[in-house]
């Protein structure tokens, strides 16, 4: 007998030639292997990211297609352990962690303790560890079956804000007076403007750069001093600043420190939602050279210095206080089955998602 899955395979060079496929896995895993269901997961801009930049980062190898040439876009949400060989996870279980955009994913559970555990099938080790855990929902004292939605929406975008948020600080906001954010609809600049609007004892002024579209969205939210039209950049007093990019656009980024120049202090690329713009060209530009900021990375040396009890700490607060918040603004809009799911996923890649909805999806 077999589980017959379904997955969603996307062109590793031209990210709009997107299909589902068939996948099969027996219903008796093999020794060591647990078969998990997966349920709702979070679609954002981010998860874009992950496919403009998987070539660099490793993103395609943690779900790999046996098609030529084509890949699996990683997703964060939940799912249910449905047959299991695996002393230790147990039929039933419910799990947070990092998905394919599919109904069904094979993992090899290692490390297993009552919280969760590892994946550590062989291809996924190069990377992050960050990205193999899977949390049990039943361990998680930040877990409510209700914020499911929340949490698929906002833990991963929010950890990078946190962690943005942290550089920030630790740098004083590297002698700028302001920290411009582009893609300011975008929820990772959300919750990082969310964290500087906590504390503004350093005085940086938090400007939203966003397209004229989205302008009286991030105005409502309330937690940018300015909000700022791309083409109305020039406009800006050239004072010392430090750029936060989300969106990965190459005239922004070129406007930006251009009109900037060495007044501009520090240039931190974080997301690439403009996917059609794969090489950003970066040498040349005046002020200081963009330096694509790697989550994951800047995370483990948190954790050395904080401890992981710490960390969770910081994290945990910070991510209560903002889901909090967000619950007031936020539309979640579920939708399930594999047309939903294509039709939700070329609406994102267009851009065309209204940026006060969190898309929800299941195959």
């Amino acid at each position: 007998m077999s589980v017959t899955g379904k997955d969603l395979i996307v062109n590793r060079a031209q990210l709009d030639d997107a299909a589902f496929v068939e996948s099969t896995f027996p219903d008796t895993p093999p020794d060591g292997q647990a078969l998990l269901k997966i349920g709702h997961f979070a679609l954002t801009a981010n998860n874009i990211t992950y496919a403009v930049a998987a070539d660099q980062l490793g993103y395609w190898n943690f779900f790999p297609t046996e098609r030529e040439g084509f890949g699996r876009i990683p997703v964060w949400g939940f799912a249910d352990v449905v047959a299991s060989s695996a002393p230790g996870v147990e039929v039933g279980t419910r799990v947070y962690g990092y998905f394919p955009m599919s109904t069904h994913v094979m993992v090899e559970p290692g490390q297993i303790k009552p919280h969760g555990f590892m994946d550590q099938v062989p291809h996924r080790q190069p990377m992050s560890p960050i990205y193999n855990q899977y949390s049990v929902t039943g361990a998680d004292p930040s877990y409510a079956p209700e914020r499911e939605g929340l949490i698929s929406l906002f833990r991963p975008l929010f950890t990078t804000s946190f962690l943005l948020d942290d550089l920030h600080r630790r740098e004083a906001c590297f002698g700028a007076n302001a920290v411009l954010l582009s893609s300011a609809s975008s929820k990772t600049a959300i919750g990082l403007a969310f964290l500087l609007a906590q504390d503004k004892s350093d005085g940086a002024e938090i400007v939203g750069l966003t397209s004229p579209s989205n302008m009286a969205f991030v105005e409502s939210l309330g937690i940018y001093d300015r909000v700022v039209s791309y083409d109305a950049v020039s406009d800006l007093a050239v004072a010392p600043a430090a750029f936060v990019d989300m969106a990965g656009n190459g005239d922004l980024l070129r406007a930006v420190h251009e009109h900037y120049g060495d007044a501009l202090k520090n240039s931190c690329r974080v997301g690439l939602t403009h996917w059609q713009e794969r090489e950003l060209r970066v040498d040349g530009l005046p002020g200081p050279r963009p330096e694509f900021f790697f989550a994951p990375s800047y995370a483990q040396e948190r954790l050395k210095e904080w401890g992981n009890a710490g960390f969770q700490s910081r994290l945990g607060k910070a991510t209560a206080d903002f889901l909090d918040w967000a619950a007031g603004w936020v539309n979640l809009r579920e939708a399930s089955g594999p047309d939903a799911v294509m039709a939700a996923y070329r609406d994102m890649l267009a851009g065309s998602i209204d940026p006060a909805d969190g898309v929800l999806l299941q195959v």
